[in-house]
């Protein structure tokens, strides 16, 4: 799929016109990017069906944008953007994935000092000349070069809402071959970790040379690293390496159990095997030379005693001890999960309207969407403010009308002020359905005490995105979460399962802790578009690796009991 590739080159344009302090077109770039990278169809398929027409249905995109993607998917590069580099040679996009690095700042740094890179700004960080320009400080130091340690170690993983649909799309085309017997994605997409370095692909074939032909054809492949008759290997235009291995189907459990890990899982569970006298290996649970277990996952737990975990529990972090005892526990399936809580529409900085949003979630099989508008401060998301936020209440009691089967709530995202306090008054926040809050500033506050104050007030259910983590960009800040846990319980409050991609916070450790203090739980996609709604997919495999059950999520209940929970 080319959609990252283009999303990155709009939102480049938007950096640079936003630089040279360009009005109104920065936005828009920046709407389009968003949209072009949550489409679920590829953005070349797009065109090569409908040429610019199918790209100005997109939201957001018009002619002139339109173009641009047509120039780019016919010759590699946009004439525009090259123009814009050589006038304005900066790299913004290596330079904004810094912490606190937005576009005014990098733009401040250029004009004063000729920073134009990340290596030009740890050179005038350890000449100490950014301490010296307004705005900046010895902390402001301190914290680039913490953050460019942090983007340097994350870089090369991507983040398990982007990969999922790629790896599912691959894994379908290849199910669709008749010589496919059997076939898993293995390591830590299966295990639905947050983030992915490489992808697994494991299948069991009597005609390898098919499948491999085929795999190494994949519209997705940007270039085939190996190709054997047992393991391929491509990688794809998203940067993530695939493999893909051939098994024979009589040790088909073995490899996959292997291969799926984790690698402190792994271990403990063949010290298990050897403690009863066997081996265990991708091949098989060997007793002497004799394989006593090897075609399914299930027997060569059994063998050993064990229940069979969840591949989302294979971290070493208690399920083994479980699995042994007979006491893991029946964790949340996509049945269950009856609506999303976190929910946003052009009314704020979404690309689809309400009443879209509501068909897109109905036609998934949801019962209702909580509409969450981010308010207040927030003006770089078109926050809306009391006026605005009443209106919409109004509309989407109209829309409820329209979309029968499925319940939309009104609700929004509101800004947690630095005194702990929301961003909007109480006798707005009394008239919604479900209210979320969230920190979008000052993340080097006492974040504890100004969540907790949050909590403590009776019109706030969750608290959205609770450490403040941005995959690849921010750390978590600082959190004692213990306090955090009891003040969420004292006060009933819920907190947030984000799992729109570059967020996924809380994170599985997080929510484990959660889970054992029996606070409620919310997955929230932070949809901005109808195709955000396959998000939900990587929500629920995070709250599985975090041991939920159905009854720790509040998505799980009906929109009476939910109403009942939030009054």
């Amino acid at each position: 799929m080319k959609n990252k590739q283009v999303a990155k080159l709009l939102r480049e344009i938007g950096d640079l016109l936003e630089l040279r302090d360009v009005k109104f077109k920065p936005y828009a770039y920046k709407k389009a990017a968003m949209a072009i990278e949550s489409l679920s169809k590829d953005v070349s398929s797009i065109y090569k069906e409908e040429g610019l027409k199918g790209l100005k249905k997109i939201s957001g995109v018009g002619q002139s944008i339109a173009e641009k993607i047509e120039e780019f998917l016919k010759t590699g590069k946009i004439k525009y953007l090259e123009k814009e580099k050589k006038e304005l040679p900066v790299d913004i996009d290596e330079l904004t994935a810094i912490e606190g690095m937005g576009v005014k700042k990098v733009q401040k740094l250029y004009k004063k000092l000729k920073v134009k890179s990340v290596a030009d700004l740890k050179k005038a960080i350890k000449q100490k000349k950014i301490r010296r320009i307004a705005g900046f400080g010895e902390k402001s130091e301190e914290r680039m070069l913490e953050s460019m340690s942090f983007v340097k170690k994350t870089k090369k993983r991507m983040p398990i809402g982007y990969i999922f649909p790629i790896v599912s799309d691959l894994v379908k085309q290849l199910k669709q071959l008749k010589q496919v017997q059997k076939i898993d994605v293995a390591g830590s997409v299966r295990r639905m970790k947050e983030t992915v370095g490489d992808v697994d692909i494991l299948v069991a074939t009597k005609n390898p040379k098919v499948v491999m032909d085929s795999f190494t054809k994949f519209k997705g492949v940007k270039r085939v690293i190996a190709k054997g008759a047992t393991r391929s290997s491509v990688r794809l235009e998203t940067g993530i390496q695939v493999d893909i291995r051939v098994i024979p189907l009589n040790i088909y459990g073995s490899a996959l159990q292997y291969f799926t890990g984790s690698k402190a899982h792994s271990i403990a569970v063949r010290k298990i095997a050897m403690k009863k006298g066997y081996k265990l290996s991708e091949y098989g649970l060997f007793k002497g030379k004799k394989v006593i277990a090897s075609r399914t996952e299930e027997e060569i737990y059994r063998k050993l005693g064990m229940q069979c975990p969840p591949p989302e529990l294979r971290e070493d972090t208690g399920e083994i001890e479980a699995a042994q005892k007979k006491k893991l526990p029946t964790l949340v399936n996509p049945k269950d999960i009856k609506g999303d809580l976190h929910v946003h529409s052009k009314w704020s900085d979404g690309t689809n309207t309400i009443k879209e949003m509501a068909q897109a979630y109905k036609k998934a099989g949801y019962k209702y969407i909580a509409i969450t508008e981010h308010t207040g401060s927030l003006k770089i998301a078109k926050a809306l403010d009391s006026k605005r936020l009443l209106k919409q209440v109004a509309e989407i009691k109209k829309i409820n009308r329209q979309v029968p089967g499925i319940r939309i709530l009104s609700g929004c995202e509101v800004n947690i002020k630095a005194d702990g306090n929301p961003d909007i008054s109480d006798k707005i926040l009394k008239q919604l359905d479900i209210v979320v809050a969230a920190v979008h500033s000052g993340f080097r506050s006492n974040n504890t005490k100004r969540i907790i104050k949050a909590m403590e007030n009776p019109n706030i259910d969750i608290i959205g995105h609770p450490t403040g983590v941005l995959i690849g960009k921010r750390a978590p800040y600082s959190l004692n979460f213990d306090n955090i846990l009891d003040a969420a319980k004292s006060s009933k409050t819920a907190l947030e399962i984000n799992c729109f991609p570059t967020r996924m916070d809380l994170g599985t450790f997080h929510i484990k802790e959660a889970v054992d203090a029996k606070v409620m739980l919310a997955i929230g996609t932070d949809a901005h578009s109808v195709d955000h709604v396959r998000f939900m997919a990587s929500g629920i495999g995070l709250a599985r690796r975090g041991w939920c059950s159905k009854g720790n999520l509040l998505n799980t209940m009906t929109i009476e009991r939910l109403k009942k929970w939030a009054r």
